[in-house]
């Protein structure tokens, strides 16, 4: 298992590399940085000037070591356009997002799950249907349109919950819901798979032929080994929708990173942009090798070596 986890943590730090070299050159090749920052009206010389302020005089090599050694102390220098702390807008924004994707994770298990296991119960009936086809359109819909939809019907028509912001509990509701059932689907499927899986093993059948209740072979017998790839799932989909609030903060108009990320993308504010896609995809590869670490920890498959 020892070699299993230090093999993965290998290949994050790879990616997390392959990452931050990526978020460099994507913006760097989209243009003359330089004369982005001095507007189309500014002369030769103002232009030069910005790019020697900036570095950007330099050879390439030389930039990006220099802002990976930064961006490794949390220095992403200041923003363009707001005119502060890059990290320090970042950290103002981050707990909105986090407690967005948070609450989406834990609406999307308390859903996703139960639906599973009475997926897997019956088989082949209209629930199992029913929630195939939901699951099919969960992966299918955009979620900025699902999003449209919940404020067309709860916002406009019905006024129940608000349309935008972040300061009550209300504004979250939706957001919540658009993010979650982004988030159901594979989580659904999963574990319907994973419980007919088990309920189809031996221990099961001997279970059953003991004279346990049913309900008891069911959530003391099987759920509890076919929900184990769900928790490391769930982990991978925390990154995915920590991702997806770019999208979603933006049609609620959330303040939190990622319509952070949708002002500085809209506005060229660079080191804002590097900053939040590098956190972001930071956060993705974490979750992503927890989920591995939490994998080689339950499968029996894998031993200590």
């Amino acid at each position: 298992m020892l070699i299993h986890i230090l093999h993965r943590l290998a290949i994050a730090l790879c990616v997390a590399v392959t990452v931050s070299i990526v978020s460099f050159l994507l913006l760097h090749l989209s243009g003359d940085l330089a004369t982005a920052i001095a507007g189309s009206e500014a002369s030769a010389a103002q232009v030069e000037a910005i790019r020697v302020q900036l570095g950007l005089d330099r050879p390439m090599l030389s930039q990006y070591i220099d802002w990976l050694g930064r961006a490794v102390q949390l220095d992403f220098g200041r923003s363009f356009y707001f005119q502060a702390d890059v990290m320090q807008l970042i950290a103002e924004r981050l707990p909105i997002t986090m407690k967005l994707g948070s609450i989406a994770l834990l609406l999307a298990t308390v859903v996703a799950i139960p639906l599973g296991v009475l997926a897997a119960i019956y088989r082949d009936t209209w629930l199992d249907r029913i929630a195939l086809a939901l699951a099919v359109v969960g992966q299918a819909m955009p979620s900025f349109w699902f999003g449209l939809g919940l404020i067309l019907i709860f916002s406009v028509t019905l006024h129940w919950l608000p349309v935008a912001g972040n300061e009550r509990w209300e504004n979250f509701v939706l957001p919540a819901i658009a993010l979650a059932y982004y988030a159901m689907p594979a989580m659904m499927r999963l574990t319907r798979a994973g419980m007919l899986e088990v309920l189809g093993s031996d221990y099961i059948r001997t279970a059953r032929a003991k004279g346990l209740a049913k309900s008891k072979v069911i959530f003391k017998h099987a759920l509890r080994n076919a929900v184990i790839p769900v928790v490391a799932l769930a982990a991978v989909e925390l990154g995915f929708m920590l991702g997806g609030s770019v999208v979603i903060e933006s049609v609620y108009s959330m303040q939190g990173l990622g319509q952070l990320a949708w002002d500085a993308i809209s506005r060229n504010d660079y080191p804002v942009v590097q900053a939040v896609v590098l956190i972001i995809a930071m956060f993705y590869i974490g979750l992503t090798f927890l989920a591995d670490v939490i994998n080689a920890l339950l499968d029996p498959r894998i031993r200590i070596r």
